[in-house]
């Protein structure tokens, strides 16, 4: 009879445990099951609700609030020092945004946003957090080696450019404004936007490439 090491089943219990949805993910997941089956909503709607918000709708509002700070300078001024007031001039003021500052990347300096407690994050103006922010790795290791997460997400910072990062939480929100491509001079505001990342507005993303 195998020998029985209970220190190694407490091990396997809490791996096991650890991938388990949350309690909220699995009575969300319970109430959508619920409301399919008595046919009140389709899960290919869902599916492209949660897309749209995702990546379409959330990030290029965030884009739109970057494009016009590259473009206007009294504007960056704004955003920078109330950054609240300057989102409410596009009417994307909400919950997610009220106590929001942003930070922003210069030829030395690169921030990098995370919630080490949870996944707080300015949804009204980047839509549905990316599960990889919400991921215990992410949270852990942005804090503790964020040269090496970034590297992982392609971004090679170089050791003169100093590394920020910002601790977001339910009073305290963070958005990145990054860089403006070189070579967009001729660019108007709504080719800017396109060219902004929702990842580059979290700190994932640095060179947003160079436009011809």
């Amino acid at each position: 009879m195998p020998e029985f090491d209970a220190k190694k089943v407490t091990e396997i219990h809490h791996q096991l445990h650890n991938h388990l949805p949350s309690e909220s993910a699995l009575r969300i997941k319970a109430l959508e099951s619920l409301l399919i089956d008595k046919g009140l909503v389709n899960s290919q709607t869902i599916d492209r609700w949660v897309e749209a918000y995702t990546d379409v709708i959330g990030p290029k509002r965030g884009a739109s609030v970057v494009a016009r700070a590259w473009c206007d300078q009294e504007y960056k001024q704004r955003l920078l020092q109330n950054a609240p007031a300057a989102i409410d001039e596009f009417g994307y003021l909400g919950k997610a945004t009220g106590h929001l500052k942003v930070v922003e990347n210069t030829d030395r300096i690169h921030n990098l946003v995370v919630c080490t407690l949870c996944s707080c994050y300015p949804f009204s103006i980047l839509g549905i957090a990316p599960a990889w922010y919400k991921a215990a790795a992410y949270r852990s290791r942005a804090i503790r080696d964020p040269r090496g997460v970034l590297a992982e997400f392609g971004v090679d910072i170089d050791d003169d450019t100093e590394v920020r990062v910002w601790d977001s939480t339910a009073e305290l929100r963070y958005l990145v404004l990054p860089q403006r491509p070189t070579g967009s001079d001729n660019l108007d505001q709504n080719a800017l936007a396109a060219l902004v990342t929702r990842n580059s507005m979290i700190g994932t993303d640095r060179n947003l490439g160079e436009t011809s």
